[in-house]
């Protein structure tokens, strides 16, 4: 899917893709072999601090530490940036080639995107010629329906910088929401190209609704509502610290699950509202949700979230269509940081 900085032609047998998370950075480093894919080394490292200024040293060190950490001897690299740092919409645009595209984009933001974005750079990507295709076609101005991606020149000269800092070269630069989409497609094809099915990455600060219907990405948004609030909320009604309100989300005992399930209320409701609007834009209906994100490892968040969506709600492995070509002991923990990695496989997937 859509990247702002790269050369998708390219064959590559190996990529490394770095989620630039808010809290946890992730970077996994995969490898293709044959018609299959190894998943070679991951690393999650928190993140640098939100409160220090993300100069491209600080990122760059950041990025050399994960770099030593995945043991990658090489030096180009994909970066995936988050919601904050990048845009992902759905255009209508003139059947013109991509370059043509960005330049429309660059040039007259406002009339494709309803949004002015001076200084952005983006890119496009194709997903079906739009209904009036074959009578404009003979007009000669048939339309396209696009995704596309965007993000703000200073932000990816910034992360170019610090990718030289560390001694690696920025290859592709893929936003967040594409993510979980394209690590879905491998891991339940079928799913994928036959069902309506709503994608839910709950994130630190936010969290990301993507809905595919029939191999299609239909529709991404953002939520202002991520981990965060769920840890801070439980600590706050049990007079814990967040550090062990972080731990007990996990296994959540009994005694305080009221306490979460009145957390977890306010995210359904925001997911259910964009699974309601698609639903009446679109009259189709969303049979399954799938979970990602660190929260995802807690079934009874995943098991509240379905009783606000009031849809059947299951969390996901983005891993499991790999071969597992990891050292010894990383083979014991992948299953259990594996929902965390679906932003970084999709974001390595779309730079192979």
């Amino acid at each position: 899917m859509t990247s702002l900085l790269g050369n998708s032609s390219t064959k590559r047998n190996t990529v490394v893709a770095i989620d630039l998370g808010q809290r946890t950075t992730k970077a996994v480093y995969l490898q293709r072999k044959g018609e299959s894919l190894d998943l070679v080394q991951y690393a999650l490292q928190d993140a640098p601090p939100a409160d220090t200024v993300p100069s491209p040293e600080l990122i760059g060190d950041h990025l050399k530490s994960l770099i030593e950490a995945i043991k990658y001897k090489g030096r180009k690299v994909t970066l995936v940036l988050g919601v904050g740092e990048s845009l992902l919409r759905h255009a209508e645009l003139p059947m013109v080639p991509v370059g043509d595209m960005r330049l429309m984009l660059k040039y007259n933001s406002k009339n494709y995107l309803q949004q002015d974005l001076p200084d952005y750079i983006f890119d496009c990507q194709t997903v079906a010629i739009a209904q009036n295709g074959a009578e404009g076609s003979a007009r000669g101005n048939s339309k396209a329906r696009v995704l596309v991606g965007g993000a703000r020149r200073q932000t990816i000269e910034q992360f170019q910088q610090a990718a030289k800092h560390a001694g690696l070269i920025v290859d592709h630069i893929v936003p967040s929401l594409v993510g979980p989409a394209n690590a879905f497609e491998l891991t339940m094809p079928e799913v994928f190209a036959n069902e309506v099915v709503a994608l839910v990455d709950i994130g630190f600060k936010s969290s990301s609704i993507s809905i595919l219907a029939n191999g299609e990405l239909s529709l991404s948004r953002v939520v202002s509502f991520g981990s965060d609030k769920l840890t801070s909320g439980l600590a706050e009604a049990m007079g814990v610290s967040y550090a062990e309100a972080e731990g007990i989300k996990v296994g959540l005992p009994e005694e305080v699950q009221g306490a979460m399930q009145g957390l977890i209320t306010p995210l359904g409701r925001e997911l259910r509202a964009s699974i309601d609007f698609f639903e009446h834009q679109q009259d189709k209906t969303v049979s399954q949700v799938f979970v990602s994100g660190g929260s995802a490892r807690s079934p009874f968040i995943v098991e509240s979230l379905q009783s606000e969506l009031m849809v059947q709600t299951s969390s996901w492995n983005p891993i499991s269509f790999m071969n597992m070509a990891l050292p010894p002991e990383k083979l014991g923990e992948a299953e259990q940081v594996a929902s965390q990695l679906a932003v970084a496989v999709g974001g390595a997937i779309a730079a192979f």
